[in-house]
């Protein structure tokens, strides 16, 4: 099954553990961590070849490939990355990774604090855009690539692509920024809020340390992600998918599941509330919440992005209204401030926000073109 030629097959995991203390921009320190992370493709004799994915809210370090013969989805950006994808992995060495307070194996909350054997639970620190790079660059020294051919993301992983062509300019050829934004609109901070209130007002939630009770804060889960999904979809997908579908022919007059995008709705939440740990995703909420580079720059972005030096593609998308395409192009305004080199698409797709994650003919013809110009110019 998982043997097609332009898939990167069945990948193993790899745990890298620091014990290097990493000092957090809270001011809290973490004395040691580890970073689960996946690579695909062969890491050239010079190291000039790899490429950084860095993933979004939700995401994680299994990008491409399968785990096992069984497993029936592949990496959640499985479509971009391999042989001949947009990302060829026979040309490019791929590394994705699960950032430092993640779920899927690096540590965070859930994970076991050293000093008292019990999980870290509500007194795992807060993480920041910029404490994620950090611990990527020190990923990046454990595998010896001191420059990355490209970094690339979407969404909350666009802004930690921004964030490193700004603190490690000499460290990034290429910068791809996929349907994000320079900073959260007070909207998207709004969205944010309520999704964390159905988490931290749950019974379940015990304060964050719900381990401990056996259970966890699935209503809380299932409500945020529920409320995520209607933000990530745009009106004219929910409408051509859904419309106002009925599960039965006629009204039940009940608060039972009627329509089929509740239903939809529910089955997303409940899928989430089982994989995904809550005080994860109240840590990267509020790393969306706080990123902003010209939080000492008096607001200008162009000030801000002043050190970087790469090139870039942003991309956005006509129906994203999460990351609208003219947060992307106050980015492009700014790096052309600063006499760089970027192109900028816009990619007319149904999709909303998510379209970042979906096979788009016009927009993976894009990202393939880019990223064999940048291998030609590497001399890859």
């Amino acid at each position: 099954m998982h043997s097609q030629p332009n898939s990167v097959g069945i990948i193993t995991p790899q745990t890298a553990h620091f014990d290097t203390p990493i000092v957090l921009k809270s001011g809290a320190t973490l004395d040691s961590y580890d970073l689960v992370y996946e690579t695909y493709g062969v890491l050239n004799t010079d190291k000039s070849n790899a490429i950084l994915v860095c993933h979004a809210l939700s995401g994680h370090h299994h990008v491409a490939g399968f785990h096992s013969e069984q497993e029936k989805r592949p990496g959640w950006w499985d479509n971009m990355i391999g042989p001949g994808k947009p990302v060829d992995t026979e040309r490019f060495f791929v590394v994705g990774l699960n950032n430092l307070g993640g779920c899927h194996g690096s540590t965070g909350p859930s994970s076991i604090d050293p000093k008292t054997g019990q999980p870290y639970g509500k007194d795992f620190p807060f993480v920041t855009v910029e404490d994620w790079v950090e611990a990527q660059t020190r990923l990046a020294d454990r595998l010896g690539i001191e420059t990355f051919a490209a970094i690339m993301g979407g969404s909350l992983g666009g802004m930690q692509v921004l964030s490193w062509s700004i603190l490690h300019p000499q460290r990034v050829r290429h910068a791809l920024v996929i349907a994000a934004a320079p900073w959260l609109t007070a909207q998207n901070i709004a969205f944010n809020d309520v999704a964390r209130q159905a988490i931290l007002t749950d019974p379940d939630f015990h304060g964050g340390n719900f381990y401990q009770h056996g259970v966890i804060p699935r209503r809380g889960l299932r409500l945020a992600r529920m409320l995520g999904h209607i933000t990530y979809l745009s009106d004219d997908v929910m409408g051509e998918k859904f419309g106002r579908i009925l599960k039965n022919e006629v009204f039940q007059f009940g608060y039972g599941v009627e329509f089929e995008v509740e239903s939809y709705l529910r089955y997303q939440g409940d899928k989430f509330a089982d994989s995904f740990d809550a005080n994860t995703y109240l840590l990267m909420t509020k790393a969306l919440d706080y990123f902003d580079p010209t939080h000492h720059h008096r607001s200008s972005l162009s000030a801000a992005l002043k050190p970087a030096s790469a090139d870039f593609l942003v991309v956005s998308f006509t129906s994203d209204w999460r990351f609208a395409p003219s947060r992307s192009r106050e980015i492009v305004k700014a790096l052309l401030d600063n006499n760089l080199n970027v192109s900028y698409a816009e990619i007319t797709a149904a999709h909303g926000h998510d379209a970042f994650l979906m096979p788009d003919p016009h927009y993976h013809r894009l990202v393939r073109t880019y990223m064999s110009n940048a291998a030609e110019e590497l001399g890859l």
